[in-house]
């Protein structure tokens, strides 16, 4: 074994200011969690609950295996929104549970955010979730309560909102189970949820599956009729045929959802590992590993010391391309190849080292690991006339045609190519989560309001007039505080820049869930199948 050392001191003034910058920042990250959980606020929840309904997360709880985890994904979705009728989680709960031994993928409606309807970031996040499914050949559940498309905001849902349909039948088609279990409304567009799912439960006096309801029936044939006559989970088991199951209440529904996934005879594509030795050092101390000022580097063995089994790393062309740490270790009993930036910035060498080390990666189906603090590939005449160029794009050509999975955590900075380079969410990692204490833009906030102060400065003088060295300096700094706000990772991650911002503590939990849930599809790497590398 090859036992990574550590220089990390944990009684050190340096390690307990970083420890509290991390821990104010996750204090954030949690507030905003908060806000997803609350769903609709307490009045439109203690409603549901009159109701006897369940709220969306209990409903996945009772579907979940007891004691198992549920990695959520894209809690922050719609987060810094500019219409306050999009909160935070986007009316879905998504992520990656275990039913009945089985890894899913698991969607729930929340009913008490404008009755569940789907604005735009809900559609986003049901994309990526089907994303994530499609990729791992994860089952889908489907825990539907929804009222459809939110009407004000159905310009930007109804036509992209329809590859949320196609997914389901190519998901289908590709032999990856689909099961809905309607709870409530799922109506218009929303009715072909359960109509292209595999198999549908539907609760008793609850579901309410119709293209249109009563009222549109009376506005568009003169048709009186009922909800129940109309959509009612009794006449689809009955009538339609459209319900494949028919539960009495909510409870019984999930029962059933339980037991369609265990007789699925669903199988992973590779055994899971046996036990794993844990790392050597504390998990807790990665809390003091990332400076507040991202410029001030940090070692990335110290975080991959505390993620991987035993701290045991072997490290590939160590004293090459040292601002590039790559190797070899397992995590959670997974092998996986690992590259992590250590001073920040990506020369010739290190891009050269990253692109055979890739290859080398995919020669032994191994899943990539990238953990990125960059700020990108180097500038300067001297770089350019060695090549930065297409050595840069050497890695990125060798990023891009890999066909292991890829697993992206932004621990510090991730700038301009760089974070293209390192696998960012352009080069469809499989999985992609942040830290509290990340930052992504196309620059740092700094150099992008000094190039754009040089380039109006060349403007003024080409003109031959007297440049406004206050106004300067007011453009600057407006420019700087507008992209350091667009580079933080609750922005991003509202956006769905990544899947997540977690607890640096988590990441080997995390990873490993990951790792897990990718090894229900193939591992299988390129075998010379790569674009043409610039030499």
């Amino acid at each position: 074994m090859t036992v990574l050392g550590t220089g990390l001191d944990p009684s050190g003034a340096e390690y307990a200011e970083r420890r509290t910058a991390m821990l104010a920042k996750l204090a954030e990250i949690e507030e905003a969690h908060a806000k997803a959980t609350e769903g609709g606020g307490e009045k439109y929840v203690a409603r549901h609950r009159k109701r006897g309904k369940l709220l969306a997360r209990e409903r996945i709880e009772l579907l979940v295996d007891p004691d198992t985890p549920f990695l959520e994904l894209s809690p922050l979705a719609a987060w810094g929104s500019a219409s306050p009728e999009y909160p935070v989680g986007a009316s879905l709960v998504t992520g990656i549970g275990i039913v009945e031994g089985v890894e899913c993928l698991i969607t729930a409606n929340d009913p008490t955010v404008r009755g569940g309807a789907s604005n735009p970031w809900t559609l986003k996040k049901s994309l990526r979730a089907h994303e994530i499914a499609f990729a791992n050949r994860l089952p889908v559940i489907s825990l539907v309560e929804s009222g459809g498309a939110d009407l004000p905001s159905q310009k930007e849902i109804f036509i992209p909102g329809g590859a949320l349909f196609k997914d389901l039948t190519r998901l289908s088609a590709a032999g990856i189970p689909t099961v809905a279990v309607v709870f409530g409304n799922s109506t218009a567009g929303g009715a072909y949820v359960p109509g292209m799912s595999d198999h549908v439960i539907m609760v008793k006096e609850r579901a309410k599956v119709f293209l249109g309801g009563p009222p549109l029936v009376k506005m568009a044939t003169g048709e009186e009729s009922d909800d129940e006559s109309l959509g009612g989970a009794e006449m689809h088991a009955r009538t339609s045929g459209l319900a494949d199951h028919f539960a009495v209440d909510e409870p019984d529904a999930l029962r059933q959802a339980r037991r369609v996934v265990a007789r699925l005879n669903h199988r992973k594509a590779h055994p899971d590992p046996g036990p794993a030795a844990p790392p050597k050092y504390d998990e807790d101390e990665l809390l003091g590993i990332v400076p507040g000022d991202l410029k001030a580097p940090f070692d990335p063995r110290e975080v991959i010391a505390r993620i991987v089994d035993g701290s045991d790393f072997d490290e590939f062309k160590p004293l090459y391309g040292p601002s590039l740490t790559t190797g070899w270790a397992e995590l959670h009993g997974y092998p996986v190849g690992i590259l992590a930036n250590a001073q920040g910035v990506l020369f010739s060498a290190e891009s050269q080292k990253a692109a055979q080390f890739i290859q080398l990666a995919n020669q032994r189906d191994i899943p990539l690991l990238f953990l990125h603090n960059t700020t990108g590939y180097m500038v300067g005449k001297e770089y350019e006339q060695g090549g930065i160029i297409k050595h840069g794009a050497m890695m990125i050509n060798a990023v891009s045609n890999s066909k292991v999975p890829h697993l992206s955590v932004l621990m510090g900075a991730s700038y301009g190519a760089g974070h293209y380079g390192m696998c960012g969410r352009a080069f469809d990692p499989r999985f992609l989560f942040a830290w509290p204490s990340a930052k992504s833009a196309v620059m740092g906030p700094q150099q992008l309001a000094g190039v754009l102060s040089i380039v109006a400065r060349a403007s003024a003088a080409a003109k031959g007039q007297p440049y406004d060295d206050e106004a300067d300096a007011g453009l600057r700094a407006m420019v700087e505080q507008q992209i350091e706000s667009e580079s933080l990772p609750m922005f991003l991650s509202g956006r769905l820049y990544d899947d997540g911002v977690i607890d640096p503590r988590d990441t080997r939990t995390v990873l490993g869930l990951c790792l897990s849930a990718l090894h229900n599809a193939p591992v299988e790497g390129a075998r010379g199948g790569f674009g043409v590398f610039r030499m």
